[in-house]
Parts: structure tokens; sequence; C-alpha cells
């Protein structure tokens, strides 16, 4: 075996063997963009984004709650789909009276054999129309047909 050489350039550390070319060490994931909050109304499309960087190329898994989120690859059938880019896509969200599986708090986690990366918490909320009683409630006094009261 040849001399063994390591060069520095820019942060990221080459290395040589026998005159073969220089080639990047392996490195941690790190996350570089962060998923961002979200208000969607039920129903609609929305995204989560989350891009990771390391070598070898992580891997991103999505968590809502702590708990791990299934995807089109868990389930062909699921409403939400891991991108190439490791964003999380849901094709429609899901939010009933008793059951609210798409709302919470996610993040995103990147590994490789080298370690894993955690985003920062984004929130997904859903968005909703109010009943009429609630709009009722909730209008300015200008709204209300005024009403002429009798004194005595």
């Amino acid at each position: 075996m040849g001399p063994l050489a390591f060069i520095l350039v820019g942060g990221l550390l080459y290395f040589q063997v026998d005159g073969s070319r220089l080639r990047q060490e392996d490195s941690p994931p790190r996350i570089v963009e962060h998923p961002s909050d979200l208000i969607v109304s039920k129903g609609e499309p929305a995204t989560l984004n989350c891009k990771a960087e390391g070598r070898p190329t992580p891997t991103v898994e999505w968590y809502k709650d702590g708990e791990r989120v299934e995807t089109d690859k868990d389930d062909p059938r699921s409403h939400r789909m891991l991108l190439p880019s490791g964003s999380l896509f849901f094709l429609r969200i899901v939010h009933g009276r008793r059951s609210k599986p798409d709302e919470g708090a996610y993040v995103c986690v990147a590994r490789n054999y080298l370690g894993e990366a955690v985003s920062r918490n984004a929130s997904l909320e859903v968005a909703y129309e109010p009943s009429p009683q609630q709009a009722q409630a909730g209008l300015p006094m200008e709204q209300f047909p005024p009403r002429h009261l009798n004194c005595p």
C-alpha cells in the first residue's frame, strides 16, 4: 500500500491513496432545510419541507407528536408521501370531529451510519369554517340589524 495523504479544503477533509483521485470523506447527516409551521384547510394538499445532506446520503423519516409517520413507503394507500427530497407531502389533509390524524407537531430525522440529525419542530394546524352560530357571534356590532327600543 502506498502513501496516504489528507488534504483539508474549505473545511472538508479529502484523502488520497496511492495516486488515486481525491474523494470526499463520509460525513454525518445535517438538516439544511427545516420544516415550517403550516395552517391548512381540511381536504387540501400540503407539504412539510425537509432537506438533509451527508455522505452517504441520509435516509429521512418523519415523526408526529413523537410517533413515526406512516407514508406511501409503508402503505401504498396512505395519503402521505415521502418525497425524494425528504419532504412530507399530504395528498389531502384529513381532519374530523373525533379524529385529527394530520394535526400535530412534526420533526424530520435524517440518518446514516455516522449518526442522525433532527429538524426543528413544525406544527400543522387545520383551519376550519366556523358554524353559522360561531360566525354570528364573531361579527362586529355594525353587522347586526339596528333595533329600536321604546322607552316610557
